[in-house]
């Protein structure tokens, strides 16, 4: 919960400067998606029709598209940025892209 408190904080401020405004979200959510199955699955629910939470305390992929103000630029930060919860890796910035691009496809709720 604290790292989706995080995340959100920093889309609220991505948000604020207007770095986000009318962004087109980069990278191909197809291949994002495979790269979540394989490396990120193992702590997030990375899929929305599955109901499975590995790690209670890591956000779905389904909860951080939908957080209040979240963009891709903001996901973008996110992925660069150390969390204590989660473990320090390097995405190469394809992979961060189609990541980035495969959470904001799973969006219901209007930004």
């Amino acid at each position: 919960m604290r790292v989706l408190k995080i995340v959100a904080a920093l889309a609220v401020l991505v948000s604020a400067t207007g770095v986000a405004a009318q962004e087109k979200e980069p990278g191909d959510p197809k291949f994002g998606l495979e790269y979540a199955r394989a490396h990120c699955a193992q702590c997030h629910e990375v899929e929305s029709d599955k109901n499975i939470v590995p790690q209670l305390e890591a956000p779905s992929f389904p909860e951080l598209a939908n957080t209040p103000g979240m963009t891709a630029r903001a996901l973008v930060v996110a992925l660069q940025t150390s969390h204590t919860s989660m473990p320090n890796f390097a995405l190469k910035s394809e992979d961060r892209d189609n990541v980035v691009a495969y959470i904001m496809s799973l969006r219901t709720e209007s930004p």
